[in-house]
Order: structure tokens, then sequence, then C-alpha cells
């Protein structure tokens, strides 16, 4: 990883075309934690990292989504060495012209800590300037921002991600079992359930829930990973555990050791994505 993002915090991460790994904003460690506009692009075709154009506003715990092969992110904060707060500014960057622009301002400005796509709308909820819990939805073809209190936000708190049209988030902490929101009724459902729970200990927690060959696929911060074909008939789930804790940590601590340089006896994740060789 460049040198900036190996012990950086609060960037943003999201993949483009599905072979392009972005890393944007956060705070800079070896700057006195302020935040930057730097954002750089990993590409499992030339196995590099390169640079591209940096974001118009520095930045740091803010959210991204990908929608129509572009990059769209919000809200976060500005503090750096020389001051700054919450930010209701939005951009989007557009691959096919190599340029930020901004979008529509938030209606309010906040720290999102959980969001999604979900038909055609980026909704994100996070805290406000005054401690309170915000949901807010764009719409990219309004270019608008509105704030949602419908039952989809209601209690949302966890990872989820969209696989087939429908939304399912994590409904207990290790992530064995899962959410379903049900459009008609206006509410999360119980979908599926392993019964293989693993604890609520901060290291069994579900860092990720990403989509890959149509399974969702479960990672926790201990690296143990679990997948599900939620296709399948209600009841008849099978859960595969494609990774282990076991099987995880011996090469997991060896490999942050390397990217980082330092060796740490726990460790969370804080971005989980998927990439096309």
């Amino acid at each position: 990883m460049p040198r900036e993002y190996a012990e950086a915090d609060g960037f943003g991460c999201a993949v483009l075309g599905g072979c392009h790994l972005y890393l944007l904003g956060g705070s800079d460690p070896h700057r006195g934690g302020g935040a930057m506009q730097r954002v750089v692009f990993y590409s499992t075709r030339s196995n590099r990292w390169h640079r591209a154009p940096d974001m118009l506003r520095r930045r740091q715990c803010f959210d991204v989504c990908v929608m129509g092969n572009r990059l769209y992110f919000a809200g976060g904060e500005s503090y750096s060495r020389g001051g700054g707060g919450g930010l209701r500014s939005a951009e989007v960057f557009d691959p096919a012209k190599n340029r930020w622009s901004f979008v529509a301002e938030m209606a309010a400005s906040m720290a999102p800590f959980v969001s999604a796509v979900h038909g055609r709308r980026w909704y994100v909820k996070g805290i406000g300037a005054q401690q309170q819990v915000l949901s807010q939805a764009y719409c990219p073809d309004a270019d608008a921002w509105s704030v949602v209190l419908d039952g989809m936000v209601t209690g949302w708190r966890s990872p989820s991600t969209c696989l087939d049209g429908r939304l399912h988030a994590a409904d207990y902490k290790d992530g064995c079992r899962l959410r379903a929101y049900d459009e008609a009724a206006d509410a999360w459902t119980t979908y599926v359930d392993s019964k293989q729970h693993r604890g609520s200990s901060q290291a069994a927690e579900a860092a990720a829930i990403v989509a890959l060959h149509g399974r969702l696929c479960i990672v926790r911060n201990d690296m143990s990973v679990s997948a599900v074909v939620v296709a399948a008939r209600a009841g008849n789930q099978r859960w595969q555990t494609l990774a282990d804790k076991a099987h995880a940590k011996s090469f997991v601590t060896g490999l942050l050791s390397n990217l980082t340089g330092r060796s740490r006896a726990k460790n969370n994740i804080l971005h989980c994505q998927v990439l096309e060789a």
C-alpha cells in the first residue's frame, strides 16, 4: 500500500470497473492527522498503485459509493491542523473524464457510519453536528438529496449490501443472521439464520458484507469468512466457511505486519471490496 495509507484512518474505499481499487482522502498520520485530498488506485491489470486527480476538498470520515461507474462521496469532516468541521458537500469522479465535480450538497452535514445503493438511490446514515442520527438519500438523476425517515433506515446500523436488487444487512453482530428489506411492507425481516453464532466480541463482529458470485460473504474482524446463497428456498440456505479464524490468523498477522511495518495483536477491518483479476 502507498505509505500515506499504511496507517491512515477515515479514508474511503471503492471499486470502479471491477479492477480498480480506489483509496480516497482520510487522515494522514505523517502530517499530524490532517485530512487529505489524495486519491490513489490499485489496478489488477498492472499490479501497481497509481495516482488519480485529488478530490476538491480535504475530507475524512466520509462515505463513498459507485453508481453508473462513477465514484460519489459525501459528508465527513475536514479537520486539519488549520481547523475545520462537518461537511455538507458531495463530489463525483468520472473516470472517463478523469475529473472531479461537485454535486448537490447534503441536507445537513454528517459523519456517515453506514450506507448502501438501492433502487438508483444512495442511502446514507450517520451522526450530525449535534450528535443526532440523520438519514439522507441521494438521487443522481435529479442531483438532489432528501431526508429519509422510512422503515428502511429505522434500526439500520450494520454492514449491508444489495444482491439481485434486494438489500441485505447483518441482524446480529457476528453476521450469522441476516435481514432483508421488504419494500412492500417497508420493513426489515429475518431472512436467514446460520444458527452457528460466533459471539458478540469485537473480534467476531461482522466488518463487511459483500456479494460474490451470487453469494453473500460475511467478513469478520478476526478474518473468518462465511458465505450463503440467499436465492435458495427459505429455510434451505446452506452456509459455507471460506476461512476460519485459525486459518486466517497467522496469514493476516504476517500480511499486515509487512504492509504497515509493524505487528499488532488486534486488528479491525476498515474496508472490504471485490476485485476482478
